[in-house]
């Protein structure tokens, strides 16, 4: 009877753990400027806004599939970014931005969109509107190449 506990006990933490480890890590915008400072690496910001159904959908679609959640966390520091927050600031190059005013200063115009960013923060540029796994992975990883050589 103990080793029947013990099995379904150690089965129900695998099921956790691995529950835990399929998701995008995702971060806020001043979270990633610290960590890439120190273990350089590039930013994907996923601009998105509470009524926007396509971003919904690539958060039910596509931020779930293993493929695409394996790769951004391996290449990118993730940071989700709601265009339309006013309450949340954060300081970045030495001006203090909330969410919706650093969409704005991005140049983000439509919902959702992905703006890529380098190492040292300078924006790349942006795959706006919804994709679905394959060919937003194909996206990424070409700018990955271009990119992080």
């Amino acid at each position: 009877m103990k080793k029947i506990i013990l099995l379904v006990f150690i089965t129900l933490l695998n099921i956790n753990l691995s529950q835990a480890q399929d998701k995008i890590n995702w971060l806020t915008f001043d979270e990633a400027a610290t960590l890439t400072e120190s273990n350089p690496k590039m930013i994907l910001v996923d601009v998105y806004t509470d009524w926007c159904g396509w971003c919904k959908k690539m958060d039910k679609e596509t931020f779930t599939d293993p493929k695409v959640i394996d790769y951004i966390n391996s290449n990118f520091y993730p940071v989700k970014m709601n265009a339309e927050d006013t309450k949340r600031s954060f300081e970045f190059k030495g001006k203090e931005y909330t969410e919706a005013t650093m969409a704005k200063a991005m140049r983000v115009n439509s919902f959702p969109n992905f703006v890529i960013m380098d190492a040292t923060m300078e924006n790349i540029t942006q795959l706006p509107g919804y994709r679905q796994p394959d060919p937003f992975l194909k996206g990424l990883s070409s700018l990955v190449d271009k990119f992080s050589k």
